[in-house]
């Protein structure tokens, strides 16, 4: 493990030599990390919020930064990626690093939407700012990683009582290198909302199929009071990629934070979400979807916490696991001693295609107020026998019977993503996956 370790010293100190900004602040911030890290090192099964989930593939493979800047990034095929309809703006980030000729960036009066490089380079100020809201990593080794290499990703900035008409697509694709190296890449992303502001943002993540790669992602998102968010986050990676992203949240006084996790892609997924309800009146709303096949894992783990009094919060997972694929879902809510009239709900469900699929669920309420409404539910079946019978006495095939109840599994989720473009896409993914990777067949 400590030739592991070593191995990412060597890449910080590379690192330097093509940094964009050389802040003493932020250099500080970036060594500080990194010996937090070293201090910590990988996560085992050993500790509890990694009981299930083993990050020996990435532990134990040697990944390197990708060369910068990527000579043909202007190159790459994004098209697949891209969302079809009118945006508000798109980034569009190569092997980590902001690419100009395939953005389109915002004109939005008062808005920002731009490279966090850029954002950076502007001033001492808005690096200051930025360190700010760094998210934690004193207990948390990939945030620590990320942070180490914290060098480009996407920053949005929404003024006070501004609306955005149409979504803001940050879209972050890897590409297979020339030298056959195995890639790491660390983006970030800073979104900061104002007072009575309204914006969606998607956040795409996409790369090769057949290439080990390893994504390690942080977002955070700040949300100042009356501010409204429709937040996306869709997991493209590629089938033998590993990726870890850690989204984290703080909503003042009647916010609103709706996140919407779809998780398609990668070999080993992990996904942290934190909200702070930290005003009286936020309201939030966790959604997520994610399949897998073959032995590929999902690993959600979602903590809501309720700070403050009058808050609500809703949350569904759906998983659809298929082989000997397997699902971690660990979903906790915490509200604390002042959050009197706390309303939350949590719903985890789980369909398994195949007898050896399995799903370690383990849903949390730490409750410390006494007038709250607070409930959980955890479900694990098969598609029902009755149901398939049902539906191939009526014409049907035993294929088309299944996909059909898939998919209905899955509805409840996606007929909860606001946005029809994005609806739709992850509609199209979801059943070519069924088709070609799901087993679908008795």
């Amino acid at each position: 493990m400590a030739h592991a370790l070593d191995r990412y010293i060597t890449e910080w100190t590379r690192a330097a030599q093509f940094r964009q900004h050389r802040s003493e602040a932020l250099a500080r911030t970036r060594e500080e990390a990194l010996h937090q890290f070293l201090s910590l090192g990988f996560p085992t099964t050993h500790e509890e919020e990694w009981r299930f989930t083993s990050v020996a593939p990435i532990a134990e493979r040697t990944f390197t930064l990708a060369a910068s800047p990527c000579a043909d990034a202007a190159a790459v095929n994004v098209a697949p990626f891209r969302l079809a309809g009118a945006l508000a703006a798109e980034l569009v980030f190569v092997n980590g690093r902001y690419v100009p000729a395939l953005s389109r960036p915002s004109a939005l009066r008062g808005s920002r939407v731009e490279s966090l490089a850029s954002s950076l380079a502007a001033s001492d100020e808005a690096i200051e700012s930025h360190l700010a809201r760094i998210a934690p990593f004193e207990r948390h080794p990939f945030v620590a990683l990320n942070t180490a290499f914290l060098d480009d990703g996407a920053y949005v900035r929404v003024p006070d009582g501004a609306v955005l008409q149409e979504p803001v697509h940050l879209l972050f694709v890897a590409t297979n290198p020339p030298d056959g190296a195995s890639i790491m890449l660390h983006p970030r992303v800073l979104v900061e909302l104002g007072v009575n502001s309204q914006a969606a943002i998607v956040e795409t993540y996409a790369g090769p199929a057949g290439v080990a790669y390893f994504t390690n992602t942080v977002t955070e998102i700040v949300l100042a009071e009356n501010a409204v968010l429709d937040h996306y986050k869709l997991q493209y990676e590629g089938l033998e990629a590993s990726h870890v992203g850690a989204t984290h949240v703080r909503a003042q006084r009647s916010a609103t934070y709706a996140s919407h996790a779809v998780s398609l892609g990668g070999a080993l997924a992990r996904n942290e979400v934190v909200a702070v309800l930290n005003g009286e009146g936020v309201e939030c709303t966790l959604n997520g979807l994610y399949a897998a096949d073959a032995q590929r894992l999902v690993d959600n783990h979602t903590t809501i916490d309720h700070a403050q009094p009058h808050c609500g919060s809703r949350e569904i997972y759906k998983g659809i696991l298929a082989n000997r694929a397997r699902g971690v879902f660990n979903g906790k809510i915490i509200v604390r001693a002042d959050a009197q009239k706390t309303d939350a709900k949590q719903t985890n469900r789980a369909l398994l295609l195949s007898e050896d699929a399995q799903i370690n669920t383990k849903p949390q309420l730490e409750i410390f107020a006494n007038d709250v409404k607070c409930t959980h539910g955890a479900a694990v079946g098969q598609l029902d026998d009755e149901a398939l019978f049902y539906l191939r006495s009526r014409g049907l095939s035993d294929a088309a019977a299944r996909q059909l109840l898939i998919h209905a599994f899955a509805a409840d989720v996606l007929n909860r993503l606001p946005l029809e473009l994005i609806r739709a896409g992850v509609e199209g993914r979801l059943k070519r996956q069924l088709a070609q990777a799901l087993p679908i067949a008795a």
